[in-house]
């Protein structure tokens, strides 16, 4: 599978000029070209299935990729390191009751719509943790995601292996110095948008977005296992470690 990129086009081509390609639903190893959007894309539309998938880079960052080489294919995917993956699962009520679900490899996040900061409730497993946040936005990310928007926003990075999530807040305003907080992997998190129609706020999960939303649910799905090959010596533990001393 292949970005729309020019580069990835024509990794696609000679890739398949030399290997061969099959159906999706008759591999067993998807190969993905292009970045780390192509990949998130790869994996929500081949969650379905219980095959691997392979990532490599034909576009910019590609921290879930691998380095693109069209030579010894086959050795590489024989050689590859599995990791495995669940996703983070978003409920999002909006204003006019519309549930909106999605699954987020990376994070589920709500971002103010308006020019005025958004405030948010947080609950967790039941239990108002924090009243009020002021604040441009909030997220919740998995450790693969937590090198990404929640890294940008002054997050921690997570191990791999760790079964925690990231609780963490977009500049937030009030309380001035709050970061944010680690969570056990079971938690459910709820995000309630309090004066919404005064300081409306949107949500999103890789990428697909709900607007004006009121109230959103957040937890790791066990259920969805995404499984993903990399290279030896070059896993996500290990360039969650690297990318810590860069």
């Amino acid at each position: 599978m292949a970005s729309d990129g020019e580069i990835a086009q024509q990794a696609l081509a000679d890739l398949s000029a030399r290997y061969g390609s099959v159906p999706m639903d008759k591999a067993d190893v998807i190969v993905a070209l292009g970045g780390d959007g192509f990949m998130l894309h790869t994996l929500h539309s081949t969650e379905h299935l219980d095959v691997p998938v392979y990532g490599m880079n034909c576009g910019t960052i590609g921290f879930l990729m691998n380095e693109y080489d069209a030579g010894g294919l086959v050795a590489r995917l024989n050689d590859a390191v599995e990791e495995v993956i669940n996703p983070l699962a978003m409920s999002a009520t909006g204003a006019d009751g519309t549930i909106h679900q999605a699954l987020a490899i990376n994070e589920v996040s709500m971002i103010r719509a308006g020019p005025q900061a958004a405030k948010l409730r947080i609950s967790v497993d039941g239990k108002v943790r924090m009243e009020e946040l002021v604040c441009d936005g909030a997220l919740v990310c998995t450790p693969a995601g937590s090198t990404a928007y929640n890294y940008s926003a002054h997050g921690p990075i997570l191990p791999i292996g760790a079964d925690v999530l990231a609780l963490t807040a977009m500049a937030a305003f009030r309380p001035r110095r709050w970061r944010g907080a680690l969570l056990p992997k079971s938690a459910r998190v709820v995000i309630e948008v309090l004066d919404a129609n005064k300081r409306p706020v949107m949500a999103d999960a890789d990428g697909r977005s709900a607007s004006l939303v009121l109230r959103v649910e957040i937890h790791s799905e066990p259920a969805v296992r995404h499984r993903i090959l990399f290279d030896p010596g070059h896993g996500l533990e290990e360039r969650l470690t690297r990318e810590q001393f860069v």
